[in-house]
């Protein structure tokens, strides 16, 4: 009998639910903590994909690779989808952009109606903004907190077998 993922229940029937951006084959009572991904069903799947039906082996083959793709490409969006991610040298950001219009932390504060200890913080990095704080800063000092295009991003976009592996995220320190 098939296992919930994320409690171990064993339960009759799973559904595919993506929490956090993972894939989990859960029971109906975790199934709330994510996104239930939508699938066709295996004759739609077998029908539009297979070249000859006569084969079951083939079928079944044919359709386990069309869930896997339809999968990717039909699932309902989640909270995840739509959020911005904060740049990493957002505190250089806040801090050159209000020395450039030669205003101090206080008087910064006083304009977006903060605290002046909220702008210490954000400048030092030992805080991240919040929403609305963020959208004032930016309208105020004229610049985006959001993780732009960088430099590093075409490291991402592939190697040279067109896969990624953890050689390609791990940092190494040589010392």
């Amino acid at each position: 009998m098939p296992q919930c993922e994320m409690c171990g229940a064993e339960k009759a029937s799973l559904t595919t639910t993506k929490v956090e951006g993972a894939e989990l084959e859960l029971c109906s009572d975790c199934s709330d903590f994510g996104t239930e991904v939508r699938t066709e069903s295996s004759s739609a799947a077998s029908t539009k994909y297979s070249t000859s039906s006569s084969s079951s082996s083939s079928s079944s083959s044919s359709s386990s690779s069309s869930s896997s793709s339809s999968s990717s490409t039909r699932r309902r969006r989640d909270m995840f989808d739509d959020m911005e991610t904060v740049a990493a040298d957002y505190d250089d950001r806040i801090r050159q952009a209000r020395e450039a219009t030669g205003m101090s932390q206080e008087e910064l504060a006083k304009d977006i109606n903060e605290k002046a200890s909220v702008i210490r913080k954000l400048e030092r990095g030992d805080i991240l903004p919040s929403d609305g704080v963020q959208s004032k800063l930016e309208k105020k000092l004229g610049i985006s907190l959001v993780e732009g295009e960088d430099v590093d991003d075409a490291e991402w976009e592939g190697s040279s077998s067109g896969g990624m592996t953890l050689g390609d995220v791990v940092k190494r320190n040589e010392n």
